[in-house]
């Protein structure tokens, strides 16, 4: 997930990739020469569709590879609304900065600095605020501090929003807690905390359940007093209630992902998990317990702050509310920068093993006691995990990793262990059950890569592969080119792949078709790229089925094209390039379409019974199977 633009051209070269990379269990073929709509068919598909004739897709082909990276998670699918809950994020010297915090009032009314009072060990950094003025002086709004979150707040009417946050001062503090308008003109909802000096000499936990009278998706959190006296404050939280099944998900974003139908999840990421440095690389233990009592940490790949609200126990469950199989990716010992060596290399190890307790334990044992008190009595279903990113070719990969398969292996023996080495061209050279393989390359080279799995071995380590998806800010979102094409491979993940041929002239094409069933109905998806500048005339025709029992009838058509390649989606043009539906029309046994340039297209047809029951001719031979769609 990602703000970056993505090409509309380089998603169609993508599906074509994606076509391919089905290639571990099928073929697919090429075809030529365009026609223009109106004249003879210049391609044919046949496909076999005979019981027995295809080839199962495995049920874990597609999914989602999940990484923090341009707020996919802090300020995206995890719902926090505030940015540097903790104010952790300036560093740990004092005085730090606080942004995105800012004070509401001016320097002769307020004086905020950090200091190292906090009372959680691991986050030592709070927030001082000197009130200056009383009510007498004060402006009639108050000062003190705002906080406008990521993108600012989407505050909508009549939602309700839970804050939390801990306090302390030396004196009676009588503290406005408000969401607002952007500017902090407009006060969307409030309420006050009143208590004694005695009431919060210590760091006292304040919860309130604001409800919003307004809408406003820029707004912002206020933190205001007219009361002299310093405050100190820390670890604020602000969660939309109406959150996915109450986890603490984003829900139009979390709906985006459900909808792509994923299998497996691959988390925390990638380039996020190594870091830049080790220093700063996602380490899993930091990301559980109490909200309030993790630390926090710079991804220096990325660029910014996250408070890890989103840690290893919500991405396990994220997986589960989606229906997907977990795919746990952990730092071997290896950043961007600087390596452990193998014979150091056994605290990783061992972090890795309790993260993978941590999910399947027993609730007595060590780290399953910890996901147990965190509301999880029951383990969690963890099957796949990968040892790095990226690090095939460092220096200690290769010997850090075997030291993390054997240990994993002799613990764990039905984890199934990917490798970041590539696997396709040649054998590994160390053992794996799957291998990661990333692409990063132009539209044209991933259109000429659909053939890349042809001649790979089926008996080998198995790969996957995943593209970005979601735009979105803190009240819409779209998906991208990208997104739609994995959308309509939806249904392909335990459908059942027909044995299809092209014929005809033209290198700009590529077909597949599967078998698929949507509840009790059973049908027939014929999907097709074409990447040339022309349209192409296609006709289709499946064989295999006995037209004295079963026909079939055109269903649904869905084509996802532009009239400009460079077209791209946006806030204002959501869904500018988008699958387009329509009811699929076709003359008797017959069905002819039109491939649009640049374009992928899909063609369901439904398989049913016949409504006249023929008698076999006598040659049982020329009931041969041909009937063309």
């Amino acid at each position: 997930m990602g703000t970056e633009s993505w090409k509309f051209l380089r998603s169609v070269c993508l599906l074509s990739f994606l076509l391919g990379s089905c290639f571990v269990y099928q073929s697919l073929h090429v075809v030529v020469a365009a026609q223009e709509e109106g004249t003879e068919p210049a391609v044919t598909l046949q496909v076999n569709a005979s019981n027995g004739a295809g080839r199962l897709i495995p049920d874990t082909l597609f999914g989602i590879f999940f990484e923090e990276i341009n707020h996919a998670g802090a300020g995206g699918l995890w719902a926090e609304l505030v940015s540097n809950r903790g104010f952790e994020a300036g560093g740990q010297n004092t005085p730090s900065n606080i942004w995105p915090w800012s004070i509401v009032g001016d320097q002769s009314s307020v004086y905020v600095v950090t200091d190292r009072s906090s009372s959680f060990e691991r986050n030592k950094i709070a927030l001082r605020m000197d009130v200056l003025c009383d009510s007498n002086g004060c402006p009639s709004g108050g000062v003190g501090v705002y906080n406008p979150g990521y993108w600012g707040m989407n505050i909508e009417q009549g939602k309700k929003y839970k804050v939390a946050f801990y306090v302390r001062s030396t004196s009676d503090i009588d503290l406005s807690v408000s969401l607002t308008s952007s500017n902090g003109s407009l006060t969307l909802a409030s309420e006050k905390i009143i208590a004694s000096a005695s009431d919060v000499s210590k760091w006292t936990k304040k919860e309130l359940l604001l409800e919003a009278k307004g809408t406003d998706h820029g707004a912002r959190l206020q933190l205001t007093t007219t009361k002299k006296g310093s405050i100190w404050i820390d670890q604020v939280s602000a969660m939309p209630v109406d959150t996915f099944k109450g986890h603490g998900f984003r829900n139009d974003l979390y709906q985006m992902m459900v909808d792509i139908k994923p299998r497996f999840i691959r988390f925390p990421g990638g380039c996020f998990v190594e870091g830049e440095w080790l220093s700063n690389a996602f380490r899993w233990k930091e990301t559980v317990g109490p909200w309030e009592e993790r630390p926090g940490h710079f991804g220096d790949v990325w660029k910014y702050w996250t408070d890890d609200g989103l840690g290893h126990f919500e991405f396990f469950q994220l997986a589960e509310d989606i229906g997907a199989a977990p795919i746990w990716v952990f730092n071997n010992g290896i950043s961007h920068n600087d390596e452990v060596e193998t014979a150091s290399i056994m605290p990783f190890v061992q972090e890795a093993l309790d993260g993978i307790e941590f999910a399947r334990g027993d609730a007595n044992s060590t780290w399953g006691s910890v996901r147990a008190a965190m509301g999880r009595q029951e383990p969690f279903e963890l099957k796949y995990v990968a040892i790095g990113n990226e690090d095939c070719g460092k220096t200690y990969y290769r010997g850090n990793y075997i030291v993390f398969y054997d240990a994993i292996k002799k613990a764990y023996p039905d984890i199934k262990i990917i490798s970041n080495c590539d696997g396709s061209s040649s054998p590994l050279d160390h053992p794996a059950d799957y291998y990661d393989y990333h692409i990063y390359t132009s539209a044209s080279s991933l259109f000429s890569m659909y053939h890349q799995f042809d001649s790979t071995s089926r008996k080998g380590p198995k790969v996957r592969w995943n593209p970005d998806a979601i735009v979105f800010n803190s009240s819409h979102l779209y998906g991208t080119p990208s997104y739609w094409v994995q959308r309509l491979f939806a249904e392909s993940s335990g459908s059942t792949l027909l044995t299809s041929e092209l014929k005809g002239n033209s290198s700009s094409l590529v077909a597949s078709a599967i078998s698929w069933k949507n509840n009790s109905q059973e049908y027939i998806r014929v999907k097709a790229v074409n990447f040339g500048d022309s349209s192409v005339n296609l006709k289709v025709l499946v064989t295999g089925l006995d037209p004295n029992v079963m026909k079939l009838s055109g269903s649904k058509r869905t084509i996802l094209t532009s009239t400009n390649v460079m077209d791209e989606n946006s806030f204002t043009q959501p869904e500018k390039v988008a699958p387009h539906e329509t009811l699929l029309e076709m003359a008797e046994e017959d069905l002819t379409v039109v491939l649009p340039p640049h374009s992928f297209s899909s063609f369901d047809l439904l398989k049913e019974s016949a409504k006249i029951i023929r008698k076999p001719v006598s040659d049982s031979s020329s009931y041969q199977k041909t009937s063309t769609v």
